[in-house]
Formats: structure tokens, C-alpha cells, sequence
């Protein structure tokens, strides 16, 4: 890897997500060398994934380059590999560039979709947690809607206008939202031999509310803002398979459709090598004590996602969102630096600065400690705290002149095909 030998201790993070970037920040002028290990070179600021999926954002206005962040610091070293194996005992990592000794490992991973083991939808359904699935969202809905011009077959036409979001957490209900937009006033433009108006979305819910982790009124008002927007919200529905045609559910309930987007679950995205013990089976998540050390190991940190530290407040860990991750980074470079003075560690108090939705033009729901609203200000709120939360001067300004032109213009300019996407698991609806 061509990291250099140095007397000072040398701190590995693995992963350039929120959480890492947060204890990377943190150990700023320290007496540390600092290696950080991504799979890519940029940090994805993935609330707005849904944007660039949606056509109202280019990829590179909410991505930054990690090296850009340390490229000033000293003891600072980033390598682009994977990391494929933790050897505890050697304190070794194996990475497709090379192995790493380290004398403090710190696993900042985050998460990945969760399909509960269905390998068919896995197999067959779309997901949107990075970039390039974001893009391949964005060319898949386009060329849809091109290939539905061309066929004279009905129910083919039908299914390629048809989209069936899974999952009515966040990110379920602000795609739903933006994809009802693109239905009002982009589409209709962009396709006047189609009939837009036949177009379907449909949000599926496995419980009886949207939004589960927000508040009830939060719930019941972003649903009637979809409703409102066209969505065909469909609650207490449990999908079964989908075979690349036909969505099953648990119920009588059956859609044909070409596009369906898994936004139903996330699980802690790991690496080989810890004991067994450590991972929490169901979320695949690694146990960490109060001041995010793993489970049976001194010198081995997990934070955000991928950490699971629960208390009588989280009985199953912290939610998996930004705030936890970035809290966990911040106070375990404090941490580190105190454990190198044999001094005694902080331990971990999650602060819940509140969470919140949007839903499209106009309309946002926000739950704060102790204040909750939604509407217009709402919207507002949402797009001031994601403004401000990207990381760079250029990635801001160049999301707010988007949003503004959308705004005036009610207008989406990145409805780009830049990269066709082809599913070879596609089936026919003839």
C-alpha cells in the first residue's frame, strides 16, 4: 500500500461515509497517523440519492472527493481499496490493494439494501444506495418510457408505466414524491405521444403508517400529501416475490410492473473476519459497547450503521441515519486520543436532533424534540438542514441554483440517458 512506517499510532478507518469522515475530522492535528480505506474516492451525501434517481440532480453536485477533505493534513493517507478481511490476532487487514497492520481498526462501513434473504426480488428489483444505482434508476425509468412509446402491446405499455416502490420509510415516500412530480409537469411535456396519465406509482408499506419512525401526525400528512400528488399508497402489504414481471404480495394484491425500487430495509454492511458473536444476526450489525468498541477486542471501533450499541432507549441499537453516525465519529476521535493518554473514555449519548421528509414541492413533514410541523416552512427546513449538510462550497451552491431553476421552472434539466441500463434478468410481458 505504500503507506509510510512511523512511531506514531497508526489509526485505520474503513469506510468514507458520515460516521468516518467524522472521526477523520476529529483526529485533525493529532499526534495519529490516519490511513482512510474506500471503495471510492468520494464521500455520497445519500439523502439526496432519490434526486439524482429522479433527474433534479447531477451525481457529481451531491459527491465529494475524500482526498480534497485531507490533502493539507499531515500523518493523513487515503488508499482506494476494498477491504476484504479483518485479521484480529496479526492486527492485519486484507484489502484488494494489499494488507495493513494497524495498531487501531475502526469499522465505518455503513449499510446495505436488506432483502431478507428473497433472492428472487434481490435478483430482479432495483436498489438506490450509492451512486451508480441512483443512475441506473434514473436511465431505467427514462428508457421505459421509451420503450413505451415504440410497443402497440398494452399490457406491456401499462407495466413500463407502472412503478412500484417498496418501503415507506424516507427514502420510499421522497421518491414516490419526486416520481408524482415528474408525472405532473415533466413527463406530459417530455412524451406528448404517451398517455401520462396512465402512469402508476405505487408506495407498499409493511406496516400500518408511512414514516414509522416519525410522528403519527408526520405519518398521516405525508400520506395525504401522496395521495394528494397521485400515489397509490398501499398499506399492510407484505411483497412475497417478483419474478421481473409480476409483484406478489401477501394479500390478493398483484402488480405488473418493469420498475420496482427496494426501499425496504438496510443491514450493516460487514466485513469477514470478527467472531461470530459479534454480528447481531438480524441486521447483521457488530455489537459495541458504550464507546463503540467491538465486541471482545480492545483495539477494535465500529461506528454509524453498522454498529449496533444498544441501551434501554435503542433495545435495538441506534436508528441507522446521518445524526447517530456522525455523533459516534466525533466522540470516538475524542476517545482515541484519550485512550492514548490513559485517560478515561466518554461513553456514547445519542442526541436526537429530530428527522425529517419531503414529500415534493411545497410540502415536507419535520419532527423536532419539541416541535413538529409540515407544509410549505416544513419544506423550507428540509431544504435549509440538507443544504448546509453538504459537504463543499461548489456542492451547495450548485444544489441551490438546481432547486431554485426547478422551483421557477418546475423543471428537471438531468433527465439524461448517460448510461443505459440493462437488465439482463428482464422478463417479457407478452
Amino acid at each position: 500500500m505504500n503507506i509510510p512506517q512511523t512511531s506514531l499510532p497508526r489509526v485505520v478507518i474503513v469506510g468514507g461515509g458520515f460516521a468516518g469522515l467524522a472521526l477523520a475530522k476529529g483526529l485533525e492535528k493529532k499526534e495519529i497517523q490516519v490511513v482512510l480505506l474506500d471503495k471510492h474516492n468520494y464521500h455520497t451525501f445519500q439523502p439526496l440519492l432519490y434526486q439524482v434517481s429522479t433527474g433534479g440532480l447531477e451525481p457529481d453536485s451531491i459527491a465529494f472527493p475524500i482526498r480534497k477533505l485531507f490533502n493539507d493534513l499531515d500523518h493523513y493517507h487515503f488508499r482506494l481499496a476494498e477491504v476484504q478481511h479483518i485479521n484480529p490476532e496479526k492486527q492485519e487487514i486484507t484489502t484488494s490493494i494489499g494488507n495493513l497492520c494497524y495498531d487501531y481498526l475502526v469499522l465505518a462501513t455503513g449499510s446495505k439494501t436488506n432483502f431478507f434473504g428473497n433472492k428472487n426480488i434481490e435478483k430482479h428489483a432495483m436498489e438506490m444506495k450509492s451512486i451508480p444505482q441512483s443512475l441506473n434508476i434514473r436511465s431505467l425509468i427514462l428508457e421505459n418510457f421509451e420503450a413505451a412509446l415504440l410497443t402497440s402491446d398494452i399490457e406491456e405499455r401499462t407495466a413500463l408505466m407502472n412503478f412500484v416502490i417498496v418501503g415507506g420509510g424516507p427514502t420510499g415516500v421522497e421518491l414516490a414524491g419526486a416520481l408524482a412530480e415528474m408525472k405532473k409537469g415533466i413527463l406530459p411535456k417530455d412524451y406528448p405521444d404517451l398517455d401520462i396519465r396512465q402512469m402508476q406509482i405505487n408506495l407498499i408499506q409493511g406496516s400500518d403508517k408511512l414514516l414509522d419512525a416519525m410522528s403519527p401526525k408526520a405519518s398521516k400528512k405525508a400520506e395525504d400529501f401522496l395521495t394528494g400528488l397521485g400515489v397509490h399508497v398501499w398499506k399492510n402489504i407484505h411483497v412475497n416475490n417478483y419474478d421481473g414481471t409480476t409483484v406478489s404480495t401477501n394479500t390478493e394484491e398483484e402488480f405488473k410492473s418493469a420498475t420496482v425500487i427496494w426501499a425496504a430495509g438496510v443491514q450493516g454492511d460487514t466485513i469477514d473476519g470478527l467472531q461470530q458473536e459479534c454480528i447481531v444476526e438480524r441486521a447483521n450489525r457488530i455489537k459495541v459497547d458504550e464507546y463503540n468498541r467491538v465486541t471482545n477486542y480492545k483495539n477494535v471501533f465500529a461506528i454509524g450503521d453498522v454498529a449496533s450499541m444498544t441501551s434501554e432507549d435503542y433495545p435495538r441499537g441506534h436508528p441507522m441515519m446521518a445524526q447517530p453516525a456522525l455523533q459516534q465519529g466525533k466522540l470516538l476521535a475524542k476517545n482515541l486520543v484519550a485512550l492514548l493518554k490513559n485517560k478515561p473514555l466518554k461513553a456514547f449519548s445519542y442526541h436526537d436532533k429530530g428527522s425529517m421528509a419531503t414529500i415534493g414541492r411545497n410540502k415536507a413533514v419535520v419532527d423536532l424534540p419539541n416541535w413538529k410541523f409540515q407544509g410549505i416552512f416544513a419544506w423550507f427546513v428540509w431544504m435549509f438542514v440538507h443544504l448546509f449538510s453538504l459537504i463543499g462550497f461548489r456542492n451547495r451552491a450548485i444544489v441551490f441554483l438546481n432547486w431554485l431553476y426547478n422551483y421557477i421552472r418546475f423543471d428537471r434539466e438531468s433527465r439524461l440517458i448517460i448510461r443505459p441500463f440493462k437488465n439482463k434478468n428482464s422478463q417479457s410481458f407478452k
